[in-house]
């Protein structure tokens, strides 16, 4: 069942996911357990296999500690861990392009100030580097907490469609209580799409307010039906900055955000999602 500003919307049945490999970044930090039984969930939400990339010297004691880790959290004995040497942040990326890893998990913060959590430096240049996917936990837990409300950043590409139809089928593997399909409406936007006048360049116009809450409708229409409420929003703000104070607003335990990287340029976040890079919100589920 899909909603949209209080109306009842329907329609054809989703994809499965393309996610086949998941890793989990691994340390022996205070809450590497925890960021394990997440990346867990996520393997058993999707059907996927779980690897662990480490980077340091594989002994007799980083064996036995994650032996006694994988038995705490049941998983299986012989569970793949790939070693690296150097820098974290390079090793990490370099072990999910030779493992040809779909989904890279990881913890997101560095340090946490009074008003906002901040990303660390890995997390950060997985996000800006990684050839996958990556999902950042805030505050992993052993017990991992549902999903209640998740947050869809919507672009109209076939990628996004994919993704959304993605984070469909996590949200209907959780308890998940609502599926929130958002867009930023800016005043530039407004501005451009009150003063556009063609040029012969075959540029489209940009969209009004109202087009624009049409268009995001016909996104969540196309993902099909689901057993998850999807509650679709245009958001009025100056920044980007408005769609993280809304995540905050519905207490989201997820973010979703799809980029798209070419085949020919390194990512880059868009200039109204570069907030992310520094600063999280929440959970953080980006989908290449």
């Amino acid at each position: 069942m899909l909603r949209e500003g209080g109306r009842l919307l329907s329609g054809l049945m989703m994809n499965p996911s393309t996610y086949k490999k998941i890793a989990v970044a691994s340390t022996f930090s205070p809450r590497f357990e925890q960021v394990l039984s997440e990346a867990k969930r996520i393997r058993d939400r999707f059907g996927s296999t779980l690897s662990l990339i480490y980077i340091g010297e594989q002994s007799d004691e980083t064996n036995q500690k994650f032996a006694s880790i994988f038995d705490r959290l049941q998983l299986p004995n012989n569970s793949p861990v790939h070693y690296g040497q150097g820098d974290p942040a390079d090793g990490i990326l370099q072990a999910i392009t030779a493992n040809n890893v779909d989904l890279i998990v990881a913890g997101a913060l560095e340090k946490e100030s009074a008003l906002h959590p901040f990303l660390g430096n890995v997390a950060r240049r997985l996000l800006r580097e990684a050839p996958c996917s990556v999902v950042l936990f805030t505050h992993p837990a052993v017990e991992p907490k549902p999903l209640r409300n998740i947050v869809f950043v919507v672009n109209y590409s076939t990628h996004a469609q994919g993704a959304f139809q993605d984070t469909v089928k996590l949200a209907e593997a959780e308890p998940t209580e609502c599926l929130y399909a958002i867009r930023v409406y800016t005043t530039f936007d407004e501005v451009r799409a009150s003063t556009f006048v063609g040029n012969g360049d075959g540029a489209p116009r940009p969209r009004t307010f109202q087009e624009e809450e049409t268009a995001l409708e016909e996104f969540v229409l196309a993902a099909g039906e689901t057993k998850v409420p999807i509650d679709a929003r245009c958001i009025r703000g100056n920044t980007g900055f408005a769609a993280s104070d809304f995540v905050k607003s519905v207490e989201a335990d997820l973010l979703v955000v799809p980029v798209h990287k070419g085949e020919n340029s390194k990512e880059r976040f868009p200039n109204h999602l570069a907030w992310i890079a520094d600063v999280i919100p929440c959970n953080l589920w980006l989908v290449r």
